[in-house]
């Protein structure tokens, strides 16, 4: 019997079909299928943290008192008031939050400031902990830092970036107030200037910022960043004595601000 044969356009088709199905590239290539559900690649891991705890409850009252001398001179309502402190406005809670407190007294005026942001990466091959060490490691720059005199690592695990004279006088031809020190530049006492801290988080720096303007008092800021996980975490704690003669201790606030630092992250190991 004579076998039917099949019409040269629907044989085209079929050889198509074929093909498609069970042919590679034209190029000699390789393609790789995904099956629905199937990612193209592996996905970093999440961060440790999913949740904040709220700030203006993480500070003990008898710390509060300490950092904050002039609330205890005050009426009981108005120490209540200012122990409470003032919750920051963010928009997404398990994301930032923070809270500040402030205290004036006849000798000096005292504040301070916690901020705790909870870093989350959009990139499937970046985790949360890699895009919270690229924040954090933005922060260390931008405090321009000494470099260690021996060439030491940083918290980061890289050479500490800054410009030379960071931690003393400004550099030579920086604009100088009349009276006073350039605004914005540290001047902390040998031995306390602005350095990467150990023990404190899985990275932490300290900054040391005393300003002033013209004939107004002098107000020294210290500084205390930290990395935990995907949690960063800055803590500043100010100063202003009401006399203009006055310089704010720096020994003082960069143990003051230390030690509240250290237990805000003994908070993320509960």
């Amino acid at each position: 019997m004579r076998r039917k044969g099949y019409a040269p356009g629907v044989a085209a088709l079929l050889a198509a079909l074929v093909t498609g199905c069970t042919g590679g590239p034209t190029d000699g290539g390789t393609t790789t299928e995904s099956k629905a559900g199937e990612t193209a690649g592996p996905v970093a891991a999440p961060g440790k943290y999913r949740t904040l705890y709220e700030p203006c409850g993480a500070v003990e009252r008898s710390m509060l008192r300490d950092l904050l001398p002039g609330a205890a001179e005050l009426p009981e309502e108005q120490q209540e008031k200012i122990f409470r402190g003032t919750a920051a406005v963010t928009y997404d809670t398990d994301r930032r939050v923070g809270c500040s407190w402030k205290a004036d007294s006849p000798d000096a005026s005292h504040n301070l400031r916690i901020d705790v942001e909870r870093v989350v990466s959009y990139a499937q091959d970046v985790s949360d902990d890699q895009r919270a060490l690229e924040v954090y490691t933005r922060k260390q720059d931008a405090a321009q830092l000494p470099a260690p005199a021996a060439g030491g690592q940083g918290g980061t695990g890289a050479p500490v970036t800054g410009a030379p004279g960071a931690g003393g006088e400004p550099p030579s031809g920086s604009p100088t107030p009349p009276g006073g020190t350039a605004s914005g530049s540290p001047t902390a006492p040998e031995g306390l200037e602005p350095r990467v801290l150990e023990g404190l988080g899985d990275a932490a720096f300290l900054d040391d910022v005393l300003t002033r303007a013209g004939s107004t008092a002098q107000h020294r800021t210290v500084s205390v960043v930290f990395r935990t996980s995907n949690v960063i975490v800055t803590v500043d704690y100010g100063e202003q004595p009401a006399r203009v003669t006055e310089i704010p201790d720096s020994k003082e606030l960069q143990e003051k601000a230390q030690g509240l630092a250290r237990k805000l992250a003994e908070r993320f190991n509960d």
